[in-house]
């Protein structure tokens, strides 16, 4: 494990109980994505589906890693695709300079590697995987079988890998053209076999059936809301629109992927159900436009504390804060201050109780201002020069109620600012059939 895997959130529980239902979720280290897993041998009496996720550091970057692995003839192959293929792709040399060629290098080698440890098993296993993964803003979806990843971008939902079905043209074309055949047994089957046209594993249909993966990418922006991972089990009773619709309103990604889970069992999924949802957290940075931010006590009100502009009601509040306040470095907007200490009214660069609205106080106001160190014209405490209006900490004429400015006067209500003066509101601010073995 990576030092910055190790000082990671949210490590991914483990799978240790096949016939347990299981969840879970986490954050990632730069606060960028939330994800959430649901896991349910659903009407099965046996698990065969696997899930993986993963945050890593690979050179620098903060890479999610995600996957849904639902294995036919026996687990053995989803559960090995599920402890093997992300630790073979973030190890190829060319991850992050050629993500792409890494992820279909590495599906090909876990497949080649699987297949020689399977030498010795009588019954021949195979397994789908649908798998994203996250580096910096891009989004790369690789899918090799019938589990699905599902997008919604802008409030509709966008399938972004499509399932591998034997009687879809260019797949029985290349499955003709390498020898086999596609026949009706129930369903379309590979060999009369198989339903599904790509997998791991599989051995004795290997020529026809690959584990090239098609890999779909996209950026992560703000029109990005989440991404639903899953097996058949959620697919074959809910649509890509139902889905999307039912955990739009739902923000914890783990409670998101249990309520598709407990869906697609009530509406009488056949199969295990295993879903993962990825959730984008696009609202981060160094400027902020509603009211939050920064406080390093209890905050009660509108308060946050921004470095560089700011248009909410915010500030840098270092004590609780009840009122709106803040601590500009930069261009403030409207009411905003600087506390470090409590302050129950507006009011700015409080270095001590300041109970209305004051700035730069180093005692205690109980008036409209406090800490003048030159002229004004309005009621004020606690100065250090003549006061007589409505002001505090000016160290130049004021004329509104204003304190602390260090620069020109201030026209509107503010306190603590190191830049220009404020003139608004704001601060600083699977697959089994019946008698069937395969899927």
């Amino acid at each position: 494990m990576s030092f910055l895997n190790s000082i990671l959130s949210a490590p991914t529980q483990v799978q240790n109980s096949q016939d347990a239902i299981v969840s879970g979720g986490g954050l990632s280290h730069n606060g960028k994505f939330s994800y959430g897993y649901a896991s349910s041998p659903g009407k099965r009496s046996s698990m065969e589906d696997f899930y993986d996720t993963r945050i890593d550091g690979v050179n620098g970057e903060i890479v999610g890693l995600f996957g849904v692995f639902d294995g036919h003839g026996g687990a053995r192959a989803a559960e090995y695709v599920k402890k093997n293929l992300f630790s073979n792709l973030i190890s190829h040399p060319k991850f992050i300079s050629d993500t792409k060629s890494a992820i279909s290098d590495a599906y090909n080698h876990t497949d080649s590697e699987f297949l020689k440890s399977e030498n010795n098993q009588n019954k021949d296993a195979g397994s789908t995987a649908s798998t994203a993964i996250l580096v910096g803003d891009r989004l790369l979806v690789a899918n090799v079988g019938d589990s699905r990843a599902v997008i919604c971008r802008g409030g509709n939902a966008i399938a972004v890998s499509r399932d591998h079905k034997p009687d879809q043209t260019d797949e029985r074309q290349r499955i003709e053209e390498a020898g086999g055949f596609v026949m009706w047994a129930g369903t379309w089957r590979v060999g009369g076999v198989l339903a599904v046209s790509r997998a791991f594993g599989d051995r004795l249909l290997k020529q026809y059936v690959v584990a090239d993966p098609e890999i779909q990418e996209e950026k992560v922006d703000k029109s990005l809301e989440f991404l639903i991972l899953a097996s058949d089990g959620l697919w074959d009773v809910v649509s890509n629109e139902e889905a999307v619709t039912m955990i739009k309103p739902i923000e914890d990604a783990e409670e998101s992927a249990k309520r598709l889970m407990q869906e697609a069992y009530g509406r009488g999924s056949a199969d295990n159900i295993t879903c993962v949802v990825v959730r984008f957290l696009t609202h981060h940075g160094t400027s902020t436009h509603s009211s939050s931010g920064g406080n390093n006590g209890t905050a009660h009100g509108t308060s946050g504390g921004n470095h560089g502009p700011s248009h909410g009601n915010s500030g840098g509040s270092h004590g609780p804060s009840h009122g709106t306040s803040g601590g500009n470095h930069g261009p403030s907007h409207g009411t905003s201050g600087g506390n470090h200490g409590t302050s129950h009214g507006s009011s700015g660069g409080n270095l001590g109780p300041s109970h209305g609205s004051s700035g730069v106080s180093h005692g205690t106001s109980h008036g409209s201002s406090g800490g003048n160190l030159g002229p004004s014209h309005g009621s004020s405490g606690v100065s250090h020069g003549t006061s007589h209006g409505n002001s505090g900490g000016i160290h130049g004429p004021s004329h509104g109620s204003s304190g602390g400015n260090h620069v020109t006067s201030s026209h509107g209500s503010s306190g603590g600012n190191h830049g220009p003066s404020s003139h608004g509101s704001s601060g600083g601010g699977n697959k089994n059939l019946p008698n069937a073995g395969y899927k």
